[in-house]
């Protein structure tokens, strides 16, 4: 028996069965490779009466049956299988049970509500795997060895002499016992920003204190307040950022304008969303002599004003990119920078690095050139005016858009043939009345005027990339944020073409080459389908995620071998430390950027993740805030989803998506086919699946939850 002292946990024992049964896991978990006899383990968890000890030893013989430790002999027990740990990022689920992603390891290992221990949603935790499956291992968090976040926000609840923040989300946070000293004048009912403090091993909760007031729950400005903190989101910049940036202003210098390639006499032009203020980007166009084209690629020089190391510097990164709610925007960078300085505004002088080509009527590129300019705007365009005069209208510069437009479908075309996904992408927009509540509803569509910018800036950005990547021996260590996205995973093709039999479709997936290529025959065969939307959806999620990284993979997506993002320094940190790199290699070829750039790119890709949670559930609260309107009334809609436990429904006329309740379904007692991927019916056989047409009464909603409840009604 080995004779090294045992671990305690420092907890008194639980009133539960279930809760000693963890405890004396987790006196195995801490103590691995230590052979422990029953009466030590009742004396380590503080067993001290006979029924106590009973507990603790029909808890030895749950455990041994699942073996996860095994019997040594009559008395002694030892934690089973190999004492290795291996170290991952742990997911919660709605549930509470977790899945650990371990770098290097094939399969996620499944952690149960009962071996989650302290460990919350993003955490980087140790775990030990007690069993092997076929599909999945099982496992338990034996620590937490870095926290993703400490800082969570909830509703404040106080009764008595305790205080209790309630998370808003209990996958993602948990609950936090608050002294009343630490409330800082936070009161019951209200939405605040909680830290944690202090979470002892022997405590069911952790300790913590109230960072930020929110207000009252329930309003629009405390729920986007919520949103933000809730993802490690700051509204507020920091003293230090905005001392730096109210020093920047407007006018240029001349000494540095005399330094640059002067692009003002040539027709300049944005094309941006109505809204917008921030403009990124421009693009100019002139004519040469030669019969060629040339085409500018103008990008809004932030890297001019915003030094490495400044503390404007170590914000964005901090950051890493701007965040776009239905109601507002949380800049990257301060509205000095990114909606006056730097912003590409009509009718002013502004700095800009750019991407220049000669091109002929074909597309062909004769000549590129990249490097540090100033532009003037002379048009700014909304798209809705811009996609106006592609289609015919008369207005200013219009065969000049017109041609650059046809450009525009001579690079899509191209990149179609050579295996990018055709994506046609949907945006729910939120008409908002004086007080910022909504008052409609509208999906945008990408358009040509949409498809022209974005081609030029996929050009921008491929270019810049290419010259930017190795060439030669020995420039394997050069610098550079790639933008990948790796080919689809093999079990997922395969979930995804089970998918789409349910509505009577194929796709080859055996040859990753042309799953793209036959996703776009698919995409173009059903466009006028029902169930188009769910299925390009579902082919989304199939695919690996786009992410930043110093290794260049390509991007399967677009079907490029090189590619980065250059066009948008204004809201994401990538263009900002691409610019600085690109400017480095035009100039003294002496690049600062070194090792650190592997965790620039973890970060962002991180931050990116953020970001767009954040804007999801921006959208669901202003769904179901826009749906309380319509309680009662009844909507036709298309199946989107089906589950376990129901249906989801969006409804045509307000676009906003709900569920109906499995046991709510009525005319019979349903259950989910997950073979088949439907509802059906148990005595009459009926079936409910993906893009079925039905109506739906609007029954209850709740913002708080962002949840839309429907009834089912049946004619």
């Amino acid at each position: 028996m080995s004779k090294r002292k045992p671990k305690v946990p420092a907890a008194q024992a639980p009133r539960k069965k279930a809760g000693i049964t963890t405890l004396v896991m987790r006196i195995f978990e801490q103590n691995p490779g230590v052979e422990l006899t029953h009466k030590q383990v009742s004396t380590l968890i503080d067993a001290r009466d006979a029924r106590a000890r009973q507990v603790v030893f029909d808890s030895l013989s749950v455990l041994t049956n699942k073996k996860a430790i095994q019997r040594i002999n009559h008395h002694t027990y030892k934690l089973a299988g190999e004492t290795t740990l291996l170290e991952g990022t742990i997911s919660i689920t709605q549930r509470g049970a977790g899945f650990v992603t371990v770098q290097g390891y094939e399969k996620d290992i499944y952690i149960g509500p009962s071996n989650v221990g302290q460990a919350l949603h993003g955490d980087t935790v140790k775990v030990r795997v007690f069993k092997q499956g076929s599909k999945r291992d099982e496992g338990a968090v034996t620590e937490v060895t870095e926290r993703d976040r400490i800082q969570f926000v909830g509703t404040i609840q106080i009764r008595n002499n305790d205080a209790l923040m309630v998370p808003d989300n209990a996958r993602s946070g948990v609950e936090i016992k608050i002294p009343l000293d630490k409330l800082n004048g936070a009161l019951h009912g209200e939405k605040a920003l909680v830290k944690i403090t202090v979470w002892p091993k022997s405590a069911e909760r952790p300790y913590g204190e109230v960072l930020v007031r929110l207000g009252k729950s329930g309003s629009n400005e405390t729920e986007m307040l919520s949103i933000l903190y809730n993802q490690g989101i700051n509204p507020i910049f920091p003293d230090a950022v905005m001392a730096e940036a109210e020093l920047i202003g407007i006018d240029l210098d001349p000494k540095e304008v005399a330094q640059r390639r002067d692009f003002r006499p040539i027709l300049t032009f944005t094309i941006d969303p109505f809204d917008a203020k921030d403009f990124d980007d421009a693009i100019s166009y002139q004519e040469l002599e030669n019969g060629h084209f040339e085409v500018g690629v103008h990008i809004a020089d932030v890297s001019h004003y915003v030094r490495p190391g400044s503390a404007m510097d170590q914000e964005a990164l901090l950051r890493s990119n701007s965040v776009y709610l239905v109601d507002r925007v949380i800049p990257m960078l301060p509205e000095q920078l990114s909606n006056l300085a730097c912003s590409l505004r009509p009718h002013e002088d502004k700095f800009a690095f750019s991407a220049v080509f000669e091109l002929d009527d074909t597309g062909k590129i004769f000549k590129e050139w990249y490097g540090k300019t100033v532009i003037h705007s002379k048009r700014r365009y909304t798209y809705e005016e811009a996609q106006e005069i592609l289609e015919g209208t008369p207005g200013d510069h219009d065969t000049i858009l017109r041609k650059i437009d046809a450009l525009a479908k001579i690079y899509r075309n191209q990149r179609l043939k050579n295996g990018a996904l055709s994506i046609e992408s949907e945006e729910m927009r939120f008409k908002l009345d004086n007080e910022g509540n909504p008052d409609g509803v509208v999906i945008k569509t990408s358009k040509d005027a949409h498809k022209l910018i974005e081609e030029f800036m996929l050009l921008a950005n491929r270019k810049v990339t290419e010259f930017l990547s190795p060439k030669k021996k020995g420039q394997e260590n050069f610098p550079m944020i790639y933008r990948v996205h790796d080919v689809p995973d093999p079990s997922k093709m395969e979930l995804f073409a089970v998918f789409i039999e349910k509505f009577g479709h194929k796709v080859d997936i055996n040859d990753p080459l042309n799953i793209a290529k036959n996703l776009n025959a698919l995409f173009e065969e059903i466009r006028s389908e029902n169930e188009f939307s769910l299925v390009q959806s579902m082919a989304i999620r199939s695919m690996a995620k786009a992410s930043y990284d110093t290794q260049n993979i390509g991007h399967y997506g677009l079907a490029f071998k090189h590619y980065s993002h250059f066009t948008s320094p204004i809201r994401r940190y990538a263009d900002l430390v691409v610019h600085r790199i690109l400017q480095e290699e035009l100039t003294t070829k002496k690049h600062k950027y070194g090792g650190e750039l592997g965790a620039i790119c973890q970060r962002i890709s991180k931050n990116e993740r953020k970001a767009a949670e954040a804007e999801r559930e921006s959208t669901k609260f202003f769904q179901s805030l826009y749906a309380m309107e319509f309680v009662g009334e009844v909507f036709e809609g298309t199946i989107s989803g089906i589950a376990d436990h129901g249906m989801f429904v969006r409804m045509d006329e307000n676009f906003c998506e709900g569920m109906v309740q499995m046991m709510a379904i009525p005319g019979d007692r349903f259950y989910f086919d997950q073979e088949k991927f439907q509802l059906v019916g148990s005595k009459t056989k009926k079936t409910y699946q993906f893009g079925d047409r039905v109506k739906v009464r609007i029954d209850q909603v709740s913002t708080k939850k962002r949840q839309i409840d429907l009834e089912l009604v049946v004619s």
